[in-house]
């Protein structure tokens, strides 16, 4: 929409959060329409929310548990509108060194059972879907019970963006895969990091 807003860069990193686009400011520029362009944080250092009212979009970035993760809401004809040679990315730089998980690392912070798992997650996530799916992969994977705050945001994230809330729990048989007790979704595994909501 280079006839209405500046082009924006927002970048964040685990500790930094910021609550504004690279160059500082926390909207779409001077020009006509530069004000459906907007930044604003809940809570700070922990949640921002990108809005661009001019495609029908939302991005909620929240740091939880160490870790980052977006939820996303985009009109369809915006998804659909990009191939994959033109320049839109979310993420660019792949998984820092730092948050990458070896297993060595996994075996020092302490096994946790998928029963365990099952059973934290099971807290705040009450229905088996694909939330609670990825929160027990996460919680299993990392270690750390921390992951089921992410998992419970990712929900709410979701429960905010859907309109028909008939559709916010995605069930494993919606994705043609069957779990049984010893299998984890392994299409949505891991933190639901992206949630995009085709209208």
């Amino acid at each position: 929409m280079q006839e209405c807003i500046d082009q924006k860069v927002y970048q964040a990193e685990v500790d930094n959060l910021p609550a504004a686009f690279e160059d500082g400011s926390i909207n779409g520029g001077d020009r006509p329409g530069g004000s459906s362009l907007s930044i604003r944080t809940a809570n700070p250092g922990n949640h921002v929310e990108i809005r661009a009212a001019y495609i029908g979009t939302t991005i909620i970035i929240r740091q939880t548990a160490g870790q980052l993760s977006f939820s996303i809401k985009v009109a369809e004809d915006v998804a659909r509108a990009f191939s994959a040679e033109q320049d839109l990315q979310l993420c660019v730089g792949g998984c820092p060194p730092s948050q990458r998980l070896s297993r060595s690392e996994r075996s020092r912070r302490g096994a946790i059972t998928i029963d365990t798992a099952k059973q934290l997650c099971k807290e705040g996530l009450p229905v088996e879907d694909a939330y609670f799916h990825s929160c027990v992969f996460d919680v299993l994977i990392s270690g750390d019970p921390n992951f089921t705050v992410a998992a419970q945001a990712a929900l709410e994230d979701a429960r905010a963006f859907l309109p028909d809330l008939e559709k916010l729990h995605l069930f494993p048989s919606d994705t043609g895969v069957t779990l049984s007790s010893g299998t984890l979704l392994a299409p949505l595994s891991g933190l639901l990091l992206l949630w995009l909501c085709i209208q």
